[in-house]
């Protein structure tokens, strides 16, 4: 009787378990199902980083799923390849393509600002995805360049930022608009031989989730992404996961961008998109921070030896100081 009334109480903590260990992202996310196809359709997404990685997929998804689209990155060749590549309802024909450079100044970014919201007009931008990013080699905290803390800083903050502050107002002024940030894993937890680049995120964590807070009854959602290792070389499909190799499991980008527009058409805070081990990490850092950090704090020299030995900086064993070695 005894054991009955224990596996009661318990069976909710075990399904959850049972659950998160098959997950690739938070469960909130996952129970969210399929996209709303009605928050995308004829809706204008505008998108930086657009010209590679998790920024093309998104463009490819958004467009077949009906979205009108303003493509952005700094190399307008490869934003054109992408717009070639394009199919849906508006693309390639209707899809504009919008050069940028981040670091260009606030006078640049307002002159980006108002073409953008030129080319519809009736709508202006509905959905602003910050996908840009700068990301160096990992290196230990201490070994950062000058160099290399400005340039980071300088993308993934201050350029964020300013083009968010020159945009927010005319959202405001429609009374509706919804920011997506791609932040990171590195934005929730540490991030042992990312110190900069996990700073850039925690800062682009605290700004968006505060200015949701002081815009949300204006009409302004922001929904702040936070993947863990992503496969960005090739695409798996849609819905998978990409090989296990020397570097780990790693989801696909085509699932992130899935998981991506899921969370953003449903209007999630915040969301998670990892396979294991670092959705756990995040999950006992957000619940169980002693335990997380700690963890962390066995993790960290070694995962920086392991980057420089070009090994698997994902994994379980590097709490017991093991490195597997990429394969020559």
């Amino acid at each position: 009787m005894i054991l009955v009334i224990g596996l009661l109480i318990l069976s909710p903590f075990i399904g959850f378990i049972l659950k998160l260990s098959t997950a690739d992202g938070d469960l909130t996310l996952l129970s969210r199902g399929k996209a709303k196809q009605e928050e995308i359709e004829d809706k204008v997404f505008w998108i930086t980083g657009a010209s590679r990685g998790i920024g093309e997929i998104l463009c490819k998804q958004l467009a077949s799923l009906g979205a009108k689209l303003i493509i952005s990155a700094r190399n307008e060749a490869e934003l054109e390849r992408v717009k070639s590549q394009l199919v849906g309802k508006h693309a390639p024909e209707g899809v504009k393509v919008l050069p940028l450079d981040l670091t260009a100044g606030e006078e640049s970014l307002k002159e980006t600002v108002m073409t953008a919201e030129s080319y519809y007009p009736a709508n202006g931008v509905d959905y602003m995805i910050h996908n840009a990013a700068y990301e160096r080699p990992k290196t230990s905290a201490l070994d950062v360049t000058e160099e290399s803390l400005k340039a980071t800083l300088d993308v993934n903050v201050v350029g964020t930022i300013t083009l968010t502050q020159l945009l927010a107002p005319l959202m405001v002024e429609r009374g509706k608009g919804h920011f997506v940030v791609m932040s990171s894993a590195a934005g929730k937890t540490p991030a042992p031989g990312q110190a900069i680049y996990s700073a850039s995120k925690y800062a682009l964590n605290g700004y968006f989730h505060t200015l949701r807070s002081e815009l949300c009854q204006k009409g302004i959602k922001v929904t702040v992404v936070c993947p863990g290792p992503i496969d960005t070389s090739n695409g798996t499909g849609a819905g998978t996961s990409a090989q296990k190799g020397s570097f780990g499991k790693r989801v696909s980008s085509e699932r992130c961008a899935e998981l991506t527009i899921i969370a953003a058409t449903h209007g999630l805070k915040e969301a998670w998109i990892s396979d294991h081990p670092v959705l756990a990490i995040m999950y006992l850092v957000q619940y169980m921070p002693a335990i997380g950090y700690w963890i962390m704090d066995k993790v960290g020299g070694n995962r920086v030896r392991a980057a420089a030995e070009k090994g698997n900086t994902y994994s379980w064993n590097l709490l017991f100081g093991k490195n597997k070695k990429k394969a020559a």
